[in-house]
């Protein structure tokens, strides 16, 4: 039997795995090399994709096209419609149309359509897991573990509730809101599209969605999807393009309720584009979401749900735990955690299944993080990142990292940077932490490290955060309402509270 001594020749540094005054425990995550795992699936992607409206694809009015691509190699994938104000007005009108009878189908045929979306994500998981990696440029064990089983529980659980909505509300009597217009981010494309047109299309509406620029190719596969199933055509619509499209959508006079999820910079402009014109709106924007360990945590436990909440998804999640808030006394022994897990986290090719770090989603993205990463530099602040860390030759990549010595009034402990960073704080009293953690504009989520139950409550009902994970770090299931208040929006997307904003009572 070869000891683990004896295998420290294959060391990622090419140093002994165990040194003195380290634990063995400690090192053993980064003892070893991975053999490439890539992924087999091969995954069929048209040259030209037109948009969806009125149950065929169609080509753009103007016809303008954009190219997406694969952040991981920076290789155009395919090339895509640019939706204009025709297209969208084109697609609100067919959901406009089909919205009566769609609406008029009893309760139960409505579930059995979204049972049957479910059905399909589920036998077509690997494919859409695949082409979700390549892209949006995270992992494909994301993608396969996360993104689209939850994207298919969505559908499950919504189409339950189709014939339940008369028992939803106390007794008050629900009718669908009507045209329903929805814009995604590309941090969760397919997940975030089943959020939004499950619980719609639940309660009886029909939808025009615009799917984020540089992540189009699930959302028209799903359209692929809903032709599969039957899905009466117009029910739901999707546009494809950048901004313009979804400003076009947002003012469209036909549109009778707008769901956004992305910055909340432009959500802003659309709580003010539709100030009283009698449209419903949710938002859920931007975050900085605190995350504080006590002394009296599992410190392993809460070191790797720091780790699952920021760089396993490259902290392209609006609620990553991306300011860290560790008491005095522990402080050293989280901070050498962390540094030491970060040595075993594996970056590059997306499609391998051993790789935990995949690419930042755009050129564009990338320049913002490396902004903030200047910005933390010119600050001061103390950089930590494994060395030795290579980046792949094409696409875009930042190393995972975080920052010690860093103070309330630091850029990086203000404003979201939507990447792989982490700001650690200390404090000494848990009003200091809660104080800390609130001084924000953001309200989004927020997670707790405690093994003493009393304070675990008391601490997450002094956070304001619209989510609150206790001794973990961002689970999600379709039962229970996400969101957030103050500049992190407003409205629930998920359980029965998600349903409130797809109906009138």
């Amino acid at each position: 039997m070869t000891t683990f001594q004896e295998q420290d020749a294959t060391h990622t540094n090419g140093t002994s795995a165990v040194g003195p005054g380290r634990s063995p425990a400690l090192e053993f995550a980064s003892a070893w090399d991975y053999a490439p795992t890539p992924e087999s699936a091969k995954v069929e992607i048209a040259d030209r994709y037109g948009h969806y409206i009125n149950g065929a694809f169609v080509e753009s009015i103007s016809g303008d096209v954009f190219e997406t691509i694969n952040p991981a190699t920076v290789e155009t994938l395919s090339v895509v419609a640019r939706g204009t104000a025709e297209d969208v007005d084109a697609a609100v009108k067919a959901a406009r149309q089909a919205q009566p009878r769609w609406a008029a189908l009893p309760a139960k045929e409505r579930g059995k359509y979204l049972f049957r979306i479910a059905r399909r994500l589920q036998e077509r998981a690997r494919e859409f897991a695949v082409l979700e990696t390549m892209d949006n440029g995270k992992p494909i064990k994301e993608t396969r573990d996360v993104d689209i089983p939850l994207a298919a529980a969505h559908f499950f659980y919504h189409a339950g509730w189709a014939d339940k909505l008369a028992y939803a509300f106390g007794g008050a009597n629900p009718e669908p809101v009507g045209v329903c217009g929805q814009i995604i981010p590309w941090n969760f494309p397919l997940l975030m599209a089943a959020w939004k047109l499950a619980p719609a299309l639940a309660c009886g509406n029909t939808c025009v969605l615009k799917p984020a620029e540089t992540t189009p190719l699930t959302a028209l596969r799903l359209a692929e999807v809903f032709d599969e199933i039957g899905l009466p055509p117009g029910v739901v619509n999707i546009v494809t393009g950048d901004g313009e499209a979804g400003a076009a959508l947002v003012e469209h006079p036909g549109v009778d309720k707008i769901a956004f999820t992305g910055s909340t910079e432009v959500g802003k402009k659309i709580a003010a584009a539709t100030a009283g014109t009698g449209k419903k709106l949710t938002l859920e924007l931007g975050g900085k979401s605190p995350n504080i360990i006590f002394e009296d945590a599992s410190i392993d436990q809460a070191v790797e749900g720091v780790i699952a909440g920021i760089y396993f998804n490259q902290g392209h999640v609006c609620c990553a735990g991306s300011r860290l808030f560790v008491q005095e006394s522990i402080a050293d022994a989280v901070v050498a955690r962390i540094e030491n897990r970060l040595k075993s986290l594996r970056l590059g090719d997306p499609l391998d299944k051993n790789t935990d770090i995949g690419a930042i989603n755009s050129a564009q993205q990338l320049g913002t993080i490396t902004r903030y990463l200047d910005s933390a530099r010119d600050e001061g602040l103390t950089r930590h990142e494994p060395n030795g860390c290579a980046l792949p030759d094409k696409g875009y990549w930042c190393r995972p990292c975080f920052f010690t010595g860093v103070q309330p009034s630091h850029t990086i402990a203000r404003e979201e940077i939507f990447g792989p960073v982490l700001a650690v704080q200390t404090f000494r009293t848990p009003e200091e932490a809660i104080t800390r953690a609130n001084n924000t504009p953001y309200g989004l989520a927020a997670g707790v490290w405690t093994d003493k139950g009393s304070k675990i409550f008391e601490i997450a009902g002094r956070l304001k955060a619209g989510v609150v994970w206790l001794n973990c770090y961002n689970r999600f299931d379709p039962a229970s309402p996400f969101g957030g208040y103050k500049e992190s929006g407003f409205g629930r997307e998920g359980g029965l509270q998600g349903l409130r904003g797809y109906v009138r009572l």
